[in-house]
């Protein structure tokens, strides 16, 4: 359980902040960016909800999508176990599978793409796209990061997979895919 009194330490002030270990690091470093980026994607998730409010199948998943994404601050918040540290908060396959299984659930109702899809349509279609773009800022991120540290592989299969399925859902939201907008090559030469 995770209890939080008081908001401000100023011990960020010097532009250092605490991972999950303890350890201090500067907030410029990649670990931070990373996890800084998933939590812009839950909060663009969180924006796009107010426009899926009540929407079977899209909310739900969306819902426990963001729950998903502090399992995966947290991840990246952890570098590698030390030596008789307990077990970290990590993001497993079975968090990946679930993702899939939703894309192939989603996507099974839409339309079949004729063209790429412009950003855009419904207001929680044009939302879940801004969420996706994120998403994939994020996975640079973790990708950047994974070059020089350790990171759990399935973190950066979730953002993957993530990315996917919130391009399915813009598409579902624009009315399973009627109302997508599409990009017409060279059409403002």
């Amino acid at each position: 359980m995770v209890t939080l009194n008081r908001i401000y330490t100023r011990t960020g002030d010097g532009g250092l902040t605490r991972l999950a270990s303890g350890s201090p690091v500067s907030k410029a470093s990649a670990r931070v960016g990373a996890y800084g980026d998933v939590d812009e994607t839950n909060a663009a998730i969180g924006l796009a909800r107010l426009h899926t409010a009540g929407d079977a199948p899209l909310d739900p998943i969306l819902a426990r999508i963001q729950n998903d994404l502090f399992d995966l601050g947290a991840d990246l918040a952890t570098p590698a176990r030390a030596a008789g540290a307990p077990e970290p908060l990590r993001i497993v396959a079975s968090q990946v599978d679930r993702l899939e299984r939703e894309i192939d659930a989603l996507n099974a109702e839409l339309a079949s793409l004729t063209s790429f899809v412009l950003p855009g349509g419904a207001p929680a279609a044009a939302a879940l796209h801004m969420a996706r773009t994120i998403c994939r800022r994020a996975e640079r991120s973790a990708v950047a990061l994974a070059a020089g540290e350790t990171v759990n592989p399935e973190a950066v299969r979730y953002l993957n997979r993530l990315s996917d399925l919130l391009f399915v859902a813009a598409r579902h939201a624009n009315g399973k895919g009627a109302g997508d907008v599409l990009w017409t090559p060279g059409a403002t030469r």
